[in-house]
């Protein structure tokens, strides 16, 4: 290998990741939905011929780690040329959940036989169908859950498959905000090709393969250097589930970290069998959340990509709530589990370096699904996560209203909600004082009213209603969240974590997040 130029090769890193930012952008401004336009619910990411991850845009950190096995699940079960797009979504293959729809183009470059590259994205989409709006079911079964996708072409040599297509927008409740999400995603992909080209063309390819090695092999360094100042050791925390909701059994999530040098032993055994309810995650969710928790620990601006999850080993049994089998319900894995497993990772992580971590965070995305046919006789479907509190920090106070750990995803203006569906916001505030107390005080979370102006159905996933987002080294816990259903004559009833039901016009539906935990003891409050 020649000798590394660091110069170089942080220009070839930004270039890697520039592309990765241009795809997310082209992606923002050309689908229909809210949910990928406004908040920004999508990922997209460079890979290299052999399906290892070179760079991504700062998108969505759930996708992201675990994006890299459905572009493996890809090239496993698929003969690829040029002009070719794969689609799918099937959690069991290197997906999250259901919405997620991920799309991978290979790209090939002068004469070569192989892609010498892979473009992917993963977007939310607001329905793929399934028992409820949303396709974020209180489910117990994934068939329950919407349309389940294998790696399959989109298109072949160029060419739509207009059987697939017909058949996936035959299954949907908004087939033409669909069309229009997928147009999206090709478009994307579209752009990042352009651009890998481009600097082979420019760089000449062997320059270019070159420093993607180099930049995987940096990342990988950095990493260990990290690793290495983490006392050796074993290192353990559990954290629950409030219920999966299916029986109201809290489901219990262990980690066991184990440090040797530069490389950590992350464990998860000891975590509650799969369980009925939809909270299951998959193997992908499970270790995306705990590289996640490392890179976050991390002191040093450690590029994301193949080559630091190179010292970590993951081990999640499978049958457990951390590696889930067929057929299990998974809606709620991606969005509420992957929230936990973070808690539960940096709470063993904090035993080791507690000047690095933070106290819990919310704990939860507060996921909203609504649908039904509105007064014009129209489908409609809309889907968003709420922010909240952020964990109080060794050196600071959390932050209020914001979305945390494993979403990346924008506030929906009230603007573009109420024009684009039958809705009204009446109240949208900070819920005051919700965060944890200590030397540093927890972030507050917030209150979100929702008036229907139709009948529909929705349908809410959420966590930390039981169990608070705990405090660290002395600091309180933070309040935990609430829901809330005003029906039109001014009854009001407290609903569960997680539930479906439906919604007469002017119902009012209002979720109340959970505050942070605190850090340091409250006798300590700083000036």
């Amino acid at each position: 290998m020649p000798q590394l130029d660091p110069v170089r090769l942080e220009i070839f890193r930004s270039l890697f990741s520039s592309v990765a930012e241009e795809m997310g952008a082209t992606l923002m401004r050309s689908a229909s939905s809210p949910n990928i336009k406004e908040r920004r619910d999508y990922s997209c990411a460079i890979f290299n011929g052999n399906g290892e991850l070179i760079a991504q845009g700062e998108h969505m950190p759930v996708h992201l780690g675990s994006m890299p096995l459905s572009v493996q699940a890809a090239i496993d079960e698929m003969e690829f040329e040029p002009g070719d797009v794969v689609l799918l979504n099937d959690p069991f293959r290197g997906g999250t959940h259901l919405p997620d729809l991920t799309m991978i183009m290979p790209v090939f470059i002068e004469v070569s036989e192989e892609p010498t590259f892979f473009m992917a994205n993963r977007a939310h989409h607001a329905d793929v169908g399934g028992m409820s709006p949303g396709s974020m079911p209180v489910s117990t079964e994934i068939y329950q859950e919407g349309q389940i996708i294998p790696p399959v072409k989109w298109r072949a040599a160029g060419d739509l498959n207009d059987d697939l297509q017909r058949t996936l927008l035959a299954n949907v409740r908004t087939p033409v905000e669909r069309k229009e999400d997928l147009a999206a995603q090709e478009a994307s992909l579209k752009v990042g090709a352009k651009r890998t080209r481009e600097l082979t063309k420019r760089y000449g390819l062997g320059v270019v393969q070159n420093f993607m090695t180099q930049v995987l092999d940096y990342s990988d360094t950095l990493m260990r250097k990290e690793l290495e100042e983490i006392p050796d050791g074993t290192y353990i925390a559990e954290d629950y589930l409030d219920d999966d909701g299916s029986t109201a059994e809290p489901v219990k999530i262990r980690c066991t970290i184990r440090i040797d040098e530069d490389t950590a032993d992350v464990d998860f055994s000891g975590s509650a069998p799969q369980v009925r309810g939809s909270l299951n995650a998959v193997s992908a969710i499970t270790f995306s959340a705990t590289v996640y928790c490392f890179r976050c620990m991390a002191e040093n601006d450690i590029p994301v990509n193949e080559g630091c999850f190179r010292p970590l080993t993951v081990i999640a049994p499978k049958g457990t709530v951390v590696n889930a089998t067929r057929p299990a319900a998974v809606a709620g894995g991606n969005v509420e589990t992957s929230q936990r497993i973070v808690d539960v990772v940096l709470k063993a992580l904090s035993r080791a370096v507690p000047e690095r971590i933070p106290a819990a965070s919310q704990g939860t995305m507060n996921n909203v699904a609504i649908g039904g046919t509105d007064n014009n006789g129209e489908p409609f479907g809309y889907y968003e996560t709420i922010a909240g509190g952020m964990g109080a920090r060794p050196s600071k106070d959390g932050i209020s209203g914001i979305h945390n750990h494993m979403t990346n995803t924008m506030n929906t203006p009230i603007e573009a909600l109420e024009t684009s569906y039958p809705f009204r916001i009446t109240e949208y505030r900070f819920r005051d004082f919700t965060g944890g107390t200590g030397t540093y005080r927890g972030g507050d979370g917030i209150i979100r009213s929702l008036q229907v102006l139709c009948d529909c159905s929705v349908t809410v996933l959420s966590e930390r209603r039981i169990f608070s987002p705990y405090g660290l080294q002395g600091g309180n816990t933070g309040f935990q969240g609430l829901n809330i259903l005003t029906r039109k004559d001014g009854n009001m009833e407290g609903m569960p974590s997680k539930f479906n039901i439906q919604l007469r016009a002017g119902d009012v539906l209002t979720i109340e997040t959970p505050g942070g935990g605190g850090y340091g003891k409250p006798e300590h409050i700083h000036d």
